[in-house]
């Protein structure tokens, strides 16, 4: 059975060169990352591997710090993107199903630092919220420490492991960190019934977290035995189960349970996840895999991008080359849907944002349906393997069509503002021909 030691002695046991994997989002270890910079006067050239990380700290963002740690993502949020900001973090270009493997490939774990539910009586802990790649690391790391929390709910799936493979534990006793639902404006509720309506009786879904995935959920309550499998469980997909709309009665793989790779949300959902053997966390490697995906009949996978230019293109991560989030699992979804026998993909945007002018700092209209993406945007989903797009003014089916074609039908759902100049664009560019 792994010591139980104070978050001091736990990071006496870093050292200088060290590479330690920290879990995701809302498995992050609180009390090892917030005390991680007082061991900045005796370590050098520390790399924290990271993902979705959901707070900020000194290690990463005060400038003291600098020689002795630096952050490399596999997804950016708020905080790395802070991180990033002051030269203190680096993006890991990744599909989400292979970033455990392709970062152990690339360096494996000094250390992994992780959260976990108490001991049950069985003598074994969950790693609760995630399982994206702490599983893979935690067995190939040469040192295991988890914070023990009362507030981590107890999941099942391939997430629970001996005490006897954790080397410390620390017990602590601070909330899980909740992402509120974000309000929904009109164009959220009208790209959520868009997507509700190609949604039949039965299909398995694939949602995120946001406004667009929020009103899709919303928007699904009038459906009946649908099933989940999908590498983020939500609020919103609790609020279906509870609703009795989420069965998994048709499933073909994992029939009647709920399958993800990690949650987050509010804490009404960690509390009905806690104990709940309808829900399976199990490996992203797995969960992930298009082979996978495709098993289950009619899967539906419902992504976001940032912006999407008239040949298909989507750009789901970056603002030009500044990196905004990931790639995460949108081309692992999108295409196991299409794989999957009556299965669709969905790329859902809205039609315009509002945009800083560099030149002015004024702030003006712009539409996310372009000719060209931004100079170094990344390209998160290519034109290859898109099939539906949505915006506010309507959904276009993608596959099989010509350049000329595609361009055509994503014009018809940027904002009436665009079109003309749109259209012009696509005939300036050759894209479409006079």
């Amino acid at each position: 059975m792994g010591k139980y030691v104070g978050v001091e002695e736990a990071l006496s046991l870093v050292k200088s060169g060290d590479h330690v994997v920290v879990a995701l989002g809302a498995s992050e270890p609180y009390e090892f990352l917030s005390n991680l910079h007082t061991i900045a006067d005796r370590v050098k050239n520390v790399t924290v591997t990271n993902c979705l990380s959901l707070r900020e700290y000194k290690y990463n963002t005060d400038p003291a710090y600098k020689d002795s740690f630096f952050c490399e993502c596999l997804f950016y949020s708020s905080p790395t993107r802070q991180a990033h900001s002051l030269g203190r973090a680096s993006f890991i270009p990744n599909h989400l199903r292979l970033s455990g493997v392709n970062r152990q490939y690339n360096r494996g774990a000094d250390i992994f630092v992780g959260v976990c539910s108490p001991p049950d009586k069985h003598g074994f802990v969950s790693l609760s919220t995630s399982n994206v790649y702490e599983k893979r690391m935690l067995e190939d790391a040469d040192i295991v420490i988890l914070e023990e929390n009362e507030h981590a709910p107890r999941t099942f799936g391939d997430v629970n492991i001996p005490v006897s493979d954790v080397d410390y534990f620390i017990r602590t006793d601070y909330p899980l960190p909740e992402i509120p639902d974000p309000k929904m404006d009109e164009r959220d509720k009208k790209i959520g019934k868009l997507i509700a309506d190609v949604v039949e009786n039965g299909d398995c879904i694939q949602l995120g977290i946001g406004s667009i995935p929020n009103a899709v959920a919303a928007a699904l309550t009038d459906k009946k035995d649908l099933g989940v499998h999908t590498e983020m469980f939500t609020t919103g997909i609790m609020d279906l189960m509870k609703a009795g709309v989420v069965t998994g009665k048709f499933k073909q793989v994992h029939r009647e349970k709920a399958v993800c790779s990690f949650m987050i949300g509010s804490r009404e959902m960690y509390d009905f996840v806690d104990d709940n053997p309808s829900v399976l966390v199990l490996d992203c490697n797995y969960v992930n895999d298009p082979r996978i995906i495709a098993r289950n009949d009619d899967q539906v996978s419902i992504n976001t991008s940032l912006e999407v230019d008239i040949t298909g293109q989507c750009c789901s991560e970056s603002l030009g080359s500044r990196q905004f989030s990931g790639t995460g699992g949108q081309t692992d979804t999108a295409v196991g849907a299409q794989m999957s026998r009556g299965g669709r993909s969905i790329i859902a945007l809205y039609s315009t944002a509002m945009v800083k002018d560099p030149q002015t700092g004024e702030r003006r209209e712009m539409s996310k349906i372009v000719a060209r993406l931004k100079e170094g945007a990344a390209v998160s989903l290519s034109r290859n393997d898109v099939n539906f797009v949505v915006t506010e003014y309507g959904m276009v089916d993608l596959k099989g069509a010509s350049i000329s074609e595609r361009a055509k039908k994503l014009i018809s759902i940027a904002h009436p503002a665009f079109r003309e100049e749109l259209e012009r664009q696509a005939y300036d560019c050759g894209i479409v021909i006079r």
